[in-house]
């Protein structure tokens, strides 16, 4: 017995000694052992694109090498639940995904929205309540001639949304009929604003009312459907009137429409739709807080939501070390095209699936599932570069940066999973979560400027393994 443990000490020193001399090139390596008796699979993105969310599988890997770096992953102190991971699917995406041949659409979305195999699970989706800047053209629910007005909304129809995103939605659902939905309004009717466009203009505090209840008959109307809108945000992105749908928006205005039209309408209604404030940029944290701290408005809003084109991921924080019984989401990120793989990869892993869930959000949100070889369709003034996280031409499909960040987190991390402790770091920036079926998931970049070995534990169960710089894994500890 005595020989036999000198051999295989022996031979851990040789297989750690080659482990070190990875080149640059190395995405992972692995050394085997018989000391865990559970399997870990992973999946790895290298930024080279060689290795696209492929699936590894890691066998009775070597313990204890404590010259390593480590992540140490407790699963005895546990943070918030994770509702999902997802995209918007916007009007323009649901019209190109409407158009494919119908073997070709069935596919796809089984691919998105599936949890087989070859199937990356997207758990969450936020769509546009009327149109967003990437619709083909700008509408509500209710417009009306310069001039009209419809106090009763008898005029309102969401037919516009049964040409193509309604259709999409109830075959998604078909496939998964336990994903969660987010709206968010881009503007309201034009006749309700101050400017009567669709572009800027505030909501007229005399129709704070009559928008409450374009609301309610929103909810209702695609109930009717068989889509629940599981959570609304009062306004997309309230401080930036440029875009075309927008409406501006501030922190006082909406703490009054909250608490004295939106929150009563729903609570009349019997509505259980969430209502979720701000839906802007962490460089404004003041926003979401203002509102929270108004206790009349306080009492009907479930969180607030966050995108990053300013300030940093941190700022979720700050809302909620203030707000602790208010959830937190993030729910929208562009990337630009033509794309930069490697870039975006770092970044969006970096700052969202990692930075805002280890910051108390429940989500991660890409902006626009789908988009043309053109970034099309979009309205006129709105996103003429917002690359979908798949191009469609047609049938064809590319798979861009945005579907391989959110696959890395949505397959395994399921709903309901819960943000369990890790220790993180510059180099290897990561996150951890134990699921429902008793995994432990760890998502892991490489941020460092070189090659990095180093050891995953898990409440005392450790792998080895080594990542190629930018390269990310998503580690998945099976129950044993």
């Amino acid at each position: 017995m005595k020989y036999k443990q000198l051999i295989f000490a022996a031979l851990s020193f040789l297989i750690i000694s080659c482990s070190e001399q990875v080149n640059q090139t190395s995405e992972t390596n692995t050394t085997n052992s018989s000391l865990l008796n559970e399997d870990v699979i992973f999946y790895l993105t290298t930024p080279d694109q060689s290795v696209l969310f492929q699936q590894q599988t890691l066998k009775n890997t070597l313990l204890g090498h404590e010259n390593l770096a480590k992540i140490k992953v407790s699963t005895n102190t546990s943070y918030q639940e994770i509702d999902g991971f997802g995209f918007s699917l916007t009007g323009g995406s649901a019209e190109l995904i409407n158009a494919m041949s119908a073997d070709a659409k069935n596919n796809l979305l089984n691919e998105l929205f599936g949890t087989g195999l070859n199937d990356i699970g997207v758990s969450y989706l936020r769509i546009s309540l009327g149109a967003s800047d990437l619709d083909a053209k700008v509408f509500s629910y209710n417009d009306l001639p310069l001039g009209e007005s419809d106090i009763a909304l008898d005029h309102f129809s969401i037919d516009e949304d049964k040409k193509n995103l309604i259709p999409v939605l109830q075959q998604i659902l078909a496939i998964n009929p336990e994903i969660k939905i987010m709206a968010s309004p881009w503007s309201a009717p034009t006749w309700m604003k101050t400017n009567n466009a669709s572009k800027g203009g505030s909501l007229k505090a005399e129709y704070y009312d009559v928008y409450a209840q374009y609301f309610v008959k929103y909810i209702q109307a695609m109930q009717q459907e068989g889509i629940i809108i599981d959570a609304i945000t009062v306004q997309n992105e309230p401080l930036h009137p440029g875009n075309n749908p927008s409406l501006y928006m501030e922190a006082a205005d909406q703490a009054v429409f909250v608490k004295s039209a939106l929150g009563p309408s729903f609570k009349q209604a019997n509505l259980a739709t969430k209502i979720i404030i701000y839906d802007h940029n962490a460089d404004r944290p003041d926003y979401p807080i203002a509102i929270l701290d108004d206790e009349d408005a306080n009492q009907y809003i479930d969180g607030s939501a966050f995108h990053l084109y300013g300030g940093k991921i941190e700022a979720l924080n700050l809302v909620h070390q203030q707000h602790p019984d208010k959830n937190i989401y993030f729910t929208e990120q562009w990337i630009g095209a033509p794309g930069n793989f490697p870039e975006d990869i770092k970044f969006h892993t970096r700052e969202l699936i990692i930075g805002a869930t280890r910051n108390w959000s429940k989500t991660v949100l890409e902006w626009n599932l789908a988009a043309d070889p053109n970034s099309q369709p979009h309205t006129d003034g709105g996103c003429t570069r917002c690359l979908g996280g798949i191009t469609l031409d047609g049938d064809q499909i590319t798979r861009n940066p945005a579907y391989y960040i959110i696959a890395h987190a949505a397959k395994h991390v399921r709903p309901g999973s819960v943000r369990v402790t890790s220790n993180s770091s510059n180099e290897l920036p990561n996150v951890a979560f134990k699921t429902p079926a008793g995994e432990v998931v760890v998502i892991i970049i490489n941020n460092g400027a070189s090659p990095q070995h180093f050891s995953v534990d898990v409440d005392g169960e450790e792998v080895m393994t080594s990542l190629a710089m930018g390269a990310v894994a998503t580690l998945v500890f099976q129950k044993n």
